[in-house]
């Protein structure tokens, strides 16, 4: 709670966001809280996704979903339809014990997740830290993050989650046969967040700044003439430069009598110097100004005659762009929808037990479910693929919020929500093929069973949808059509589904298995 989930998409949407948010209101207005309560109260209530494109192209969907443990359902649903998680951790505050449980979620989601250390800047404004001791708690906050996720994929874990699946108390519908211990690519010996990888980004959300340690690598391997990659290599751990021979070495080697590791060398000390700069004389300092040209950034003179705190935001965003860094961070180190789904399709859609009585006397569906499936875990656009699409909540979305005109300017029909103040939508993925408003698709239950055909009727009804939005924080973008990979919000489905379920465009499908909640609910009957 209170790390800076939301302020940190405050910059992506601004940066990335086509549009949706002005860089001055980024940090401030908490553009995914879009419920009136989630702004009173400064807290996030509802996962709310949003359309954002890197600097490459790349499309990325972000769900911004709550921290606390009151709303950790909202976390299931939103895991539910990512291939990929960002963990952030205050740098003050450390590792607390949701970071454990979106830890836990990750893993058994089995998402890619990367690490963001975020509120650097209260080490040095609040805590009055030198570099160096810094650069310790920063240390320790990724060795505690490295452990808990090595416990996680050690094999004590899975025999400790089968255990806890027997108890009636325990809300999981994960068994440890969904996790195979080889579902993870990298080494189980090697720690799954390692900032000279690219996976852990070091941050400011509320002054718009971030990095990895490869900008500061390109940065002094220019001014010092030596290889980048190997300047690199000491940006983490004990690892120091020596200036006589231009090399990294470790501390046996080094000749210094009180050496410092390159990070807190070349990277916080150059942060801490700027802070006490800026803070200290404002932008017109001439220390101030030296020190910008140094690090070759162009900064207008308009905007050092401002405040100090202005003038501080201001030159750290322009220096280490966080949104850059975020999104370069995601779109190299994490899974792509058709390598995701590929990895996930296990934990999607479990294999099923199917006599051979069962097989014989419907091979036909049996084939058509395997081809389904199939083209789930190939993550298949193409215009014959089946459909399959996982709803994993509804929301409701004010009448008024409703848009009024579709993709080529016709006016919307909201019928439904005509008597009501309210329409529910559903949150949701496509996983393969196309879908198209107006479509019609099969809703299945989870208890549903293609095999048994027409006895199981009540766990399957045929719907037409109406219309498909993009989802885009506080607002929604009336699309003709959604292809899988992407994130989508659905009307029509307000009176046939009451909280999750699959939708195919064929009977032979089988459903989705259900989520993984982190508490047991404690009302199981809506009243």
């Amino acid at each position: 709670v209170d790390h800076g989930k939301t302020t940190l998409a405050d910059h992506l949407v601004a940066s990335c966001g086509d549009g949706l948010l002005h860089p001055k209101l980024a940090g401030r207005l908490r553009f995914m809280d879009y419920l009136d309560e989630e702004q009173r109260r400064a807290i996030t209530m509802k996962s709310a996704a949003v359309a954002l494109r890197s600097r490459a192209g790349h499309r990325v969907s972000l769900i911004d979903s709550p921290g606390h443990i009151d709303f950790c359902s909202e976390v299931s649903s939103a895991a539910r339809l990512s291939d990929s998680a960002l963990i952030l951790v205050d740098a003050v505050e450390g590792v607390h014990i949701q970071t454990h449980a979106a830890l836990r979620q990750a893993f058994i989601a089995r998402l890619r997740p990367c690490l963001v250390l975020n509120k650097i800047d209260r080490l040095i404004t609040e805590l009055s830290l030198t570099p160096a001791e810094a650069y310790v708690r920063l240390h320790r906050i990724v060795s505690d993050v490295n452990s808990i996720y090595s416990a996680l994929r050690s094999h004590s874990y899975f025999s400790l989650l089968s255990a806890l699946e027997d108890s009636p108390s325990t809300s999981s519908s994960s068994s440890a046969e969904d996790l195979p211990e080889d579902f993870e690519d990298d080494d189980d010996n090697e720690d799954a967040f390692q900032p000279l990888k690219g996976n852990v980004v070091f941050a400011c959300a509320l002054d718009g700044w971030g990095f990895r340690p490869q900008q500061f690598a390109n940065l002094y391997a220019r001014k010092t003439r030596v290889n980048p990659s190997a300047f690199l290599k000491g940006l983490w751990g004990p690892r120091y430069f020596d200036k006589k021979t231009g090399k990294v070495v470790g501390k046996k080697a080094i000749k210094s009598a009180d050496p410092q590791p390159m990070f807190v060398e070349f990277v916080l000390s150059a942060l801490w110097k700027m802070y006490e700069l800026v803070l200290k004389d404002g932008g017109e300092s001439q220390a101030v100004k030296r020190l910008i040209e140094n690090f070759d950034l162009k900064i207008p003179e308009q905007e050092l005659n401002r405040d100090t705190k202005a003038v501080l935001q201001s030159v750290m965003s322009r220096w280490l762009p966080l949104a850059d860094a975020v999104m370069d961070m995601v779109v190299e180190c994490t899974p792509d929808p058709v390598a995701a789904q590929g990895v996930r399709v296990a934990r999607l859609m479990p294999k099923r037990e199917v006599t051979p009585e069962d097989a014989a006397g419907c091979s036909e569906v049996v084939e058509e479910a395997e081809r389904v499936g199939r083209c789930v875990e190939a993550c298949d656009v193409s215009a014959d693929a089946p459909v399959v699409v996982y709803v994993s909540k509804m929301f409701a979305v004010p009448s008024k919020m409703l848009p009024l005109k579709g993709v080529d300017g016709e006016l919307l029909n909201h019928h439904s929500s005509s008597e009501s103040e309210e329409c529910f939508m559903a949150f949701a993925r496509v996983f393969s093929g196309v879908l198209h408003a107006g479509q019609k698709v099969f809703v299945l239950s989870p208890l549903y069973d293609p095999v048994k055909g027409d006895t199981v009727q009540k766990h399957v009804q045929e719907v037409e949808l109406q219309y498909l939005y993009e989802m885009l924080g506080q607002g929604l973008k009336p699309v003709a059509s959604v292809a899988a990979g992407n994130v989508v919000a659905i009307q029509g489905l307000g009176q046939h589904i009451l909280k999750s379920a699959t939708l195919s465009s064929t009977k032979s499908c089988w459903p989705f298995s259900s989520m993984m909640f982190q508490a047991s609910p404690i009302l199981k009957v809506a009243i």
